[in-house]
């Protein structure tokens, strides 16, 4: 039996985990936006751009988005802070977005989920970090329909690097999956965009379907792409009819793909042979 005490420590570490994670949610894209307009002025032959502030996740500190004043340690406190503060600013007043202790809880509970199903072991901490790359790949797909190299492929390489002694899954079905899971992806969107002539999905898509393939394996990979297809149709629908959000704006599917990927890793070989009798 999982010692309880290791999972309140996985929690605990989750809180300030997520922390850090709002600071990548929201930082990482800006940093690949100036990054990309520094290429294209450079491509573009102009005048070299005069460097602005440092810019990244450590430089500045963590701040009021409106009112732009440092945060002092007690503001800082994940979770604790936004409910002492009421969700405001304690400088200007302004309101405070509820998504930031709703990432730290969600990234302490899945911490904990899987501190309990795999114990005092290797396993915890690669999935850990698995969890907490997974947590950051969703909100800032949601955000931006962006799914950053600097996450996904990383995250594909640990996989492969955890199953060379066979952590998860076997190595020869780790580099399966990553195989399969990019290919089978980038089939469908030639496919789509061959019989429509749009873009269905972007090339992130692939790559983190690859990177959940090198970690649970190809034979994990067909209850992944069911369960976040239903999960997204499902939401997909919702979002039409109760929000009245137009077919025509993209839904990111990073999210789905990211919460499958979480259930079958955590779930382990008899999810997967519910789905793949092999």
């Amino acid at each position: 039996m999982t010692d309880p005490a290791l999972v309140l420590a996985a929690a605990a570490f989750g809180l300030a985990i997520g922390s850090f994670l709002n600071v990548v949610i929201h930082r990482l894209p800006r940093m690949m936006e100036n990054e990309w307009k520094a290429q294209c002025a450079e491509l573009a032959g102009e005048a070299a751009v005069v460097p602005g502030p440092r810019y990244n996740l450590v430089v500045p500190r963590s701040h009021c988005p409106h009112c732009n004043s440092p945060l002092r340690v007690r503001d800082n406190i994940p979770v604790v802070s936004w409910l002492l503060l009421r969700g405001k600013c304690a400088h200007c007043g302004s309101r405070i977005s509820a998504r930031y202790p709703i990432v730290e809880l969600l990234t302490a509970a899945l911490s904990a989920v899987v501190a309990f199903r795999f114990g005092f072991t290797p396993a915890t901490l690669l999935a850990l970090v698995f969890t907490w790359t997974l947590v950051a790949l969703t909100f800032i797909d949601a955000d931006t329909t962006l799914l950053p190299d600097d996450l996904t492929l990383p995250l594909l390489w640990l996989g492969l690097g955890a199953n060379v002694v066979g952590t998860f899954v076997p190595l020869k079905d780790a580099v399966i999956g990553a195989i399969v899971g990019y290919l089978a992806l980038w089939s469908i969107y030639w496919l789509f965009k061959l019989a429509t002539g749009k873009e269905g999905m972007g090339y992130g898509d692939f790559k983190l379907l690859a990177a959940l393939g090198a970690w649970v394996g190809w034979k994990a990979l067909l209850p992944v792409v069911l369960l976040s297809s239903l999960v997204g149709a499902l939401v997909g629908i919702v979002l039409i009819i109760l929000a009245r959000r137009g077919r025509e704006i993209p839904i990111p599917f990073g999210p789905y793909l990211a919460t499958a990927g979480f259930i079958v890793l955590v779930a382990g070989d008899a999810f997967t042979h519910w789905f793949v009798p092999l």
